[in-house]
């Protein structure tokens, strides 16, 4: 055994798990023709599992355990199964038609030689268990991600003891499948489509709650208010109101037509769901576009003080979805002529280019930035941008002198400031620069004060709490701000 068969990697993953229902009966009755069945069935079901997006991971007689990327894939993929077996076997008399059974959870598994391991296959395993023939049962793990979706129905089934696992787990059915004339394609609406913004836009749908308990109710929504008021504090990026996002509340609707309806390029979405003390919040960031899913993380923790979770999730929310923003944006705007990108669409090509860490990237940034003051010079962002951008000169000595080039960095920080005394970019930048001239306590009162505005600038954090940590490796750990430059 190679040493690539030894190791195990662990992800998230849409797991669905098939088997035949009453395959020990089939196989007595015909044993060739039951097996020629199945083999042209498999055929059909590892078609549309590739059309799907998916791998399947093993296989053993009449069962198939797959994977996905996305939970909508597995979900469609497996309704599509059923439906296309359900007319291959019409011809069938009904005691010898091959029906399959299908679970599809969402969870963590192992991969280990390409074979897919855990407690997240265990279930999907479990669900399949349950299902009649011909029918697909899904977790709420796996109906949090789909149960928008406009081509699906589900049966709420309720909690489901499963086998050797101490907590049950909720399962739906599904109650239809996707068929050409009721496809996602033809989900959107005629209604008029919202142009987007130049800036970056995003709305924050209203978190479920997945309790069963509507005294649960005002944590989802209050999870929900919070995070809309920490992303509003990105001045970069356009948030929808709450007033609008929550006009789709208990309504089952696909995240496509809220990018239309809303006018917006991401939505955000998730649930909470809190069992005695224990509460588990999910979220997950999608492209409205097209629906894929850019990001998503699940939060176990313990109910101790309400509101202290609240903050906590909110902060962690916030800080995760910034940066994938960032990432998303660069690689949309890359895409755009040189002549036609805005300003926004060139801090946001600095910042990618920043980020390699090069001396190249770095002069080619510092361009950009400057050509973004030339056409807007009271934006705020590209003056802090750009101050970090020649203090990252500095500090490296790519500039020909390291004392010019902070003084340099300071005045394109405090020029952001007089045009936005709120830039966060700039207040960190500051506290660089004073910091290097000994000024430390200023230094860390700057740093507050970046922090004070953006609560989840993780960079500020990282500087503030002296985890001036190798950005790919670079850098040495050097403790508290106070001594950076000492």
């Amino acid at each position: 055994m190679g040493p690539q068969e030894h190791r195990v990697e662990r992800r998230l993953a849409a797991i669905f798990a098939a088997d035949v229902a009453g395959y020990a009966r089939l196989m007595s009755q015909d044993e060739v023709g039951t097996l020629r069945s199945l083999t042209a069935y498999r055929e059909i079901m590892d078609r549309l599992i590739a059309e799907h997006g998916g791998r399947i991971a093993n296989t053993a007689g009449d069962s198939v355990l797959a994977e996905f990327p996305s939970a909508v894939d597995a979900v469609q993929c497996a309704a599509a199964v059923q439906e296309a077996l359900a007319q291959a076997n019409q011809d069938t008399p009904e005691e010898r038609r091959i029906q399959f059974r299908i679970g599809v959870h969402v969870g963590d598994v192992m991969v280990r030689g390409g074979d897919l391991l855990g407690d997240g296959v265990n279930i999907a395993a479990r669900l399949e268990n349950l299902a009649e023939p011909g029918r697909v049962y899904i977790s709420d793990a796996t109906h949090m991600y789909v149960r928008r979706s406009p081509t699906l129905g589900f049966d709420d089934l309720g909690p489901q003891k499963i086998k050797n696992f101490d907590e049950p787990v909720r399962v739906y059915r599904v109650a239809a499948s996707p068929s050409p004339s009721t496809g996602l394609a033809q989900a959107a609406s005629p209604a008029k489509v919202l142009p987007l913004p130049d800036k970056p836009s995003i709305a924050v749908l209203p978190f479920t709650n997945m309790s069963g308990d509507p005294e649960q109710e005002y944590f989802a929504d209050g999870m929900t208010e919070d995070i809309i008021t920490g992303l509003s504090r990105l001045k970069w990026l356009f948030v929808i109101a709450r007033n609008s996002t929550f006009a789709y509340k208990a309504r089952m609707v696909d995240v496509r037509q809220v990018g239309q309806d809303l006018g917006v390029r991401y939505v955000l979405e998730g649930s909470v769901r809190v069992l005695g003390s224990r509460m588990r919040i999910t979220s997950q960031l999608v492209e409205a576009a097209s629906g894929r899913h850019i990001w998503a993380e699940l939060y176990d923790r313990q109910l101790d003080d309400v509101f202290a979770v609240q903050d906590e999730i909110t902060a962690s929310v916030v800080a995760a979805i910034e940066p994938h923003l960032y990432a998303e944006e660069g690689a949309r705007i890359a895409s755009q002529p040189p002549d036609h990108i805005s300003t926004w669409g060139l801090v946001v090509r600095a910042i990618g280019l920043i980020s390699k860490l090069g001396r190249q990237e770095s002069d080619e940034a510092r361009s950009l930035l400057k050509r973004a003051i030339s056409i807007e010079p009271t934006y705020a962002k590209a003056h802090a941008i750009l101050g970090w951008a020649v203090w990252w000169a500095a500090y490296n000595y790519w500039a020909p002198d390291e004392q010019e080039g902070r003084a340099e960095a300071q005045k394109h920080a405090e020029q952001a400031l007089a045009l936005d005394a709120s830039e966060p970019w700039a207040r960190m930048i500051l506290g660089l620069c004073l910091s290097a001239d000994g000024q430390h306590e200023r230094a860390l009162s700057e740093l507050e004060a970046a922090l004070r505005v953006n609560p989840s600038f993780a960079l500020a954090h990282t500087i503030h709490d002296g985890r001036w940590l190798a950005l790919e490796g670079l850098m040495m750990p050097w403790g508290r701000l106070r001594w950076l430059f000492a």
